[in-house]
């Protein structure tokens, strides 16, 4: 038997995805999958040193670490209507917010690659700090706006900030494409056959769940930082789509379009290893 780690995120959609590869509810011959759960930042940092075996990733990390890890075809977040928010206490533009102090959930979440991407002017005072404590820092003026992702798309107009700009409608508009927030990654040294095979298992553990809406739940909620259920449907619903078992042709082409910009911008480096482990 051969124990694999398997890093995901505490948030509604991974716990979604995963419920029943971790729970014993589909067969997994011959492989156990011991869950890692962190936030999407830290699961990057360590997949930076190959700490683990799959993961989930932000596509910014990816981009990172083509060298070593390939791209699985399930269990990603991509979409449409999904992408990152800049917010800010009061009305302003992107323009106004160059050399302002900008909040972000860390350097290698696809969220500051696409601000980045859109202008790199606002790279410049960027902030980190968890998702989770980014509007408070921008109700309390700590910082000049925020890049909220997750949770935090539904709930900052209840805590009186305003939208600057969504940047996932404006790379929607810009390029056609949805936009390809968060991946599952495998090292490529285990091989074909067991990364193809842990693909599979990943887009039966998404159909499980997708059957059992009801049994997962309480699993869900273990977890995650928004508690009220209307709110964790909707993040389910945004994050978890026909993307998520399979990324289509469309979606790598998203990919590779984000990929493309990126490296022309000196942001992620060129790698001659394909998206998929081929051989």
């Amino acid at each position: 038997m051969r124990t694999l780690s398997l890093g995901y995120s505490p948030c509604p959609n991974d716990t979604f995805i995963f419920y029943a590869l971790v729970h014993g509810k589909i067969d997994t011959p011959g492989v156990v999958y011991k869950e890692i759960l962190e936030d999407v930042e830290t699961l990057n940092q360590m997949a930076q040193q190959a700490k683990l075996d799959i993961t989930k990733a932000s596509f910014h990390a990816f981009g990172l670490l083509r060298d070593t890890y390939c791209l699985l075809r399930s269990g990603g977040a991509l979409g449409r209507g999904c992408g990152p928010l800049v917010v800010a206490q009061d009305e302003c533009s992107m323009r106004d917010l160059r050399g302002k102090t900008i909040a972000i959930p860390g350097e290698l979440t696809t969220a500051f690659l696409l601000l980045q991407v859109f202008d790199p002017e606002l790279k410049q005072k960027a902030k980190v700090m968890p998702f989770h404590q980014i509007i408070d820092a921008v109700k309390n003026r700590e910082v000049d706006a925020g890049l909220i992702i997750h949770e935090s798309r539904f709930t900052y107009q209840q805590e009186g900030l305003k939208q600057v700009i969504d940047l996932g409608a404006w790379w929607e508009q810009e390029t056609g494409f949805p936009v390809p927030l968060g991946c599952i990654i495998a090292r490529r040294d285990l091989g074909r056959e067991l990364v193809q095979r842990t693909d599979a298992l990943i887009r039966k553990s998404l159909e499980y769940a997708f059957s059992s809406r009801e049994e997962t739940k309480t699993y869900i909620k273990r977890h995650a930082q928004e508690l009220d259920e209307g709110v964790i449907d909707q993040h389910i619903r945004l994050y978890v789509n026909d993307y998520s078992l399979d990324i289509k042709d469309e979606g790598v082409r998203a990919v590779d379009e984000l990929f493309r910009r990126a490296t022309e911008q000196g942001i992620i480096g060129k790698s001659s290893e394909p998206l998929f482990l081929s051989a």
